[in-house]
């Protein structure tokens, strides 16, 4: 019986690029997922005059909305000589992982979002502001929490796909929730996330509800939305001097990872609400208002992890994982 596979792949727009995706039908006796093509002036990847882009398979899990043998195919963009396209940031991503891949890099990736409906943050009252934020991080309670149910339905979805999710939370703004997907590899943790993101957009759908990855979706005194970014070698996951070699090491590069860090970063790394300044650069343990937190665990266990607060939720996990990867991996080889 002929199956679905719905290829997606990260589309060129700026400053923030979009998911997009189509449906194939392929027999069932197809073994390999097959090459495909889109109209990439359709989707700022391509002249009209030169349209033809490819699609590449790159991670395929099972399609959690549709069922039976159906799949969910995440692809990279390639030009017509199946050479990377520009807009590809996994081929870089890839070839820094393979680099480094003796040392075994893992990540988590703490994604956040804010759900909106009646253009205003699910669950806000019409033309005006809920209560201060305090009651709502992990909160229950209709009073308190809005959403739960597409939540739900996110999680059982990635569950199904074989996603490796491992937990959800309600964030501290009304609307505003989170998710976790890891510890795997760097490929595997960025592929991850953008089918994990897809599946939230699919799973609102149903709801009538829309998600934004914007990282300062309210301004004033609302929290932002992040993508904090655990991350860890053997060598760190041994020896507490390893997370300190490498906390220090994004230190010495912190403009180059910051502006890479997500479309309006500024806005959320204000030194308010859990973050550090964007400008600054500062580590510590169990510091939340640091750039790079080490979880208190970690300094007494004298090993673990640390996490990279000041990814936006916006954030490409291709550039993000590549640059820390990069960064810290190289210091640490150098010892």
């Amino acid at each position: 019986m002929a199956y679905r596979a719905e290829y997606i792949w990260v589309d060129g727009t700026v400053p923030t690029s979009r998911l997009r995706s189509k449906t194939k039908v392929l027999p069932d006796d197809k073994k390999d997922l097959p090459i495909w093509g889109f109209d990439g002036s359709s989707t700022n990847q391509a002249p009209g005059d030169a349209s033809d882009c490819v699609l590449r398979p790159v991670f395929s899990c099972p399609d959690p909305i549709r069922g039976g043998n159906d799949l969910l195919v995440m692809c990279e963009v390639l030009y017509t000589d199946m050479s990377p396209h520009e807009t590809n940031t996994r081929a870089l991503c890839k070839e820094v992982s393979n680099r480094y891949a003796a040392q075994e890099p893992l990540f988590g990736i703490e994604q956040e979002y804010t759900f909106y409906s009646n253009g205003r943050p699910h669950g806000w009252p019409a033309g005006g502001f809920p209560g201060p934020q305090g009651p709502y991080y992990c909160g229950v309670g209709s009073d308190e929490i809005w959403g739960r149910d597409i939540v739900e339905a996110h999680t059982t979805a990635c569950m199904k796909a074989g996603i490796a999710i491992s937990g959800t939370n309600a964030e501290v703004m009304m609307g505003q929730w989170e998710y976790q997907i890891g510890p795997v590899s760097p490929l595997e943790v960025s592929d991850q996330i953008w089918v994990s993101r897809w599946l939230l957009y699919r799973v609102a759908e149903d709801f009538n509800v829309t998600v934004t990855l914007d990282p300062k979706p309210i301004e004033g005194d609302w929290n932002g939305a992040g993508a904090h970014t655990n991350f860890s070698t053997k060598g760190m996951r041994n020896s507490y001097d390893e997370i300190i070699k490498a906390a220090q090491a994004l230190g010495k590069y912190p403009e180059e990872h910051v502006k890479n860090y997500g479309f309006g970063v500024d806005k959320r790394l204000t030194g308010l609400h859990e973050t550090a300044r964007w400008t600054d650069f500062s580590y510590g343990v169990s510091d939340r208002g640091a750039s790079v937190r080490i979880p208190w665990q970690c300094e007494k266990e004298g090993k673990g992890y640390l996490e990279d607060r000041r990814p936006n939720a916006n954030m490409d996990p291709y550039v993000v994982t590549r640059l820390i990867v990069n960064t810290c991996c190289s210091a640490l080889e150098e010892g």
